[in-house]
């Protein structure tokens, strides 16, 4: 070679560039590969350019069979979502645009926030189902608490209402035994009490203020004594079975909110099957793992006594299963349910620290478990409770301590009809004085709520100091703190809860007094 002819050129410069931006593109690959956020990136006409690795597992598809393809065509569901409007405005938006959609063939809830860019549209987006269940449940929580409180509140004044309504009611009844033409509405009177009482209790089921008196129950024992009227509830084109676990355990719970609880169960299949069909009542043993209860927050792992109750009528959709137990939520027609039932029964379940849970589809039918947690007493086990026996008089002098007139008055007429004798206060500084002038009082029948800065549980506290002997009994519209423990009445604490019929009065008071 004897000469060169050209020119060269340093170009380290624009190698260097370009091994800079391929390690910058390298470096922002890696990154978006690691956010712990889904990505995917758009051209502008909807055609997916990038997907990360977070991404593939969140839609369950693989980059390679989405990259080059449309949204609309691979994601339908994103029509009618903000993405539908960003399509609408041209993506002119540059403002970060943040939603949530629940994702029905991955039955997941997705947070997004999406960012209009100069090439197209750029998408972060992260599983919100777990967060969307917890606010769904503290929503529910606050949702309890409020009508809880709004209960709390009412059911003292509205049962005393009831309790006059109930007590004249019943004395029209007797007084007009013989007016065939006058008779009728005094009963009238006397059932719409009962109704009233009835949607009261329901209310406090729920908001889990009733006071309940939990025994250590056979639950076996409890549902077979309950067939027969199972059966006559659910008519003759609806067949039962009853299926009896071998070596139940036992669970302390309320026998009679758990009777009423099935029957309102039974009560539902039987409106789920119109036509006819099957309902079978299944009890178990059930131990509720960690993993279980670390889906169910409200679940404490262990051991539980079930009780299942399935039947194969029309079944839920999965809407109406999520709010299945709100209060005053009905699928029923006008006048055919109050939509309190499944709600008293999740208020009675929680309260006596168990877990209630509902299996349904269209066309399948329904499924209700319920779990009671297993006790390790051996005191004696009840079975169904026992029918009340027939009104009984006495002679003992009651003190009554009842800070509504009307009410006191009424009960001072009832007692007075039952034999006994009777004084009557309102507050608790009269009831100790009226205590020490009459030292033959054998019981003290005093309400709950009491004016004068004395509640019932401190006067019976003081009273009793005094006097070991006197017997106590406690009524209320609902359940107070001053004489239930964690939903539970005191251990030796006897609750006549408002409004009470003359009969239930009766059997109570002697009760307490011959304890």
């Amino acid at each position: 070679v004897c000469a060169v002819s050209g020119a060269l050129q340093d170009v380290s410069a624009s190698i260097e560039a370009q091994q800079q931006a391929q390690s910058l593109l390298h470096r922002l690959a890696e990154t978006l590969e690691n956010v712990n956020d889904g990505f995917f990136i758009l051209d502008r006409d909807w055609n997916f350019v990038f997907l990360n690795s977070h991404a593939e597992r969140l839609l369950e598809r693989k980059r390679d069979e989405v990259i080059g393809c449309n949204i609309w065509k691979e994601l339908p569901v994103a029509a009618g979502s903000a993405f539908q409007r960003l399509r609408e405005s041209g993506m002119d938006a540059r403002a970060v645009i943040q939603f949530t959609e629940w994702h029905p063939p991955l039955k997941r809830w997705f947070k997004v926030n999406a960012r209009p860019t100069v090439e197209g549209l750029a998408v972060y987006f992260s599983d919100a189902s777990e967060r969307k269940e917890l606010e769904e449940r503290l929503s529910q929580t606050q949702r309890l608490e409020a009508i809880g409180q709004l209960t709390g509140g009412v059911a003292h004044d509205f049962n005393n209402l009831l309790t006059v309504i109930l007590g004249n009611a019943e004395l029209l009844s007797s007084e007009l035994a013989d007016d065939r033409k006058l008779r009728p509405f005094a009963d009238m009177i006397a059932t719409a009490a009962d109704s009233g009482a009835a949607l009261t209790s329901r209310l406090l089921a729920f908001a889990r203020r009733q006071p309940l008196q939990p025994q250590l129950t056979n639950v076996n024992q409890l549902v077979a004594g309950m067939e027969e009227l199972l059966r006559r509830t659910l008519g003759e084109n609806i067949e039962m079975e009853v299926v009896h676990a071998g070596g139940l355990w036992v669970t302390e719970i309320d026998p009679a909110q758990l009777e009423n609880a099935l029957l309102n169960l039974a009560i539902n299949a039987r409106d789920a099957m119109p036509d006819g069909g099957r309902l079978t009542i299944e009890t178990a043993n059930a131990s509720l793992d960690d993993e279980y209860a670390a889906a169910h927050e409200e679940v404490s792992p262990g051991q539980y006594v079930l009780i299942s109750v399935s039947d194969d009528g029309i079944g839920m959709s999965h809407e109406t299963r999520e709010k299945a137990f709100d209060p005053f939520f009905t699928t029923k027609s006008s006048g055919r349910g109050s939509g309190l039932g499944l709600s008293m029964i999740y208020g009675f379940v929680k309260q006596s620290g168990g877990h209630a849970k509902i299996y349904s589809e269209i066309g399948e039918g329904t499924t209700v478990r319920l779990y009671f947690p297993r006790s390790h007493h051996t005191a004696a086990i009840t079975g169904p409770t026992a029918e009340m026996p027939e009104q009984v008089l006495g002679h003992q002098h009651i003190l009554v301590v009842e800070d509504d007139d009307a009410v006191r008055q009424n009960l001072i007429r009832q007692l007075t009809s039952l034999g006994y004798h009777v004084s009557a206060t309102a507050d608790g500084p009269s009831a100790l004085e009226a205590l020490g002038d009459h030292k033959d009082i054998a019981l003290l029948f005093t309400d709950v709520v009491l004016p004068g800065g004395m509640n019932g549980r401190e006067l019976a506290d003081a009273a009793t100091a005094t006097n070991p002997k006197l017997k106590i009994l406690f009524t209320s519209g609902y359940s107070e703190n001053a004489i239930v423990h964690h939903g539970r009445l005191m251990p030796g604490t006897h609750l006549l809860s408002k409004p009470y019929r003359l009969r239930e009065l009766a059997i109570k008071v002697n009760k307490v007094l011959n304890s």
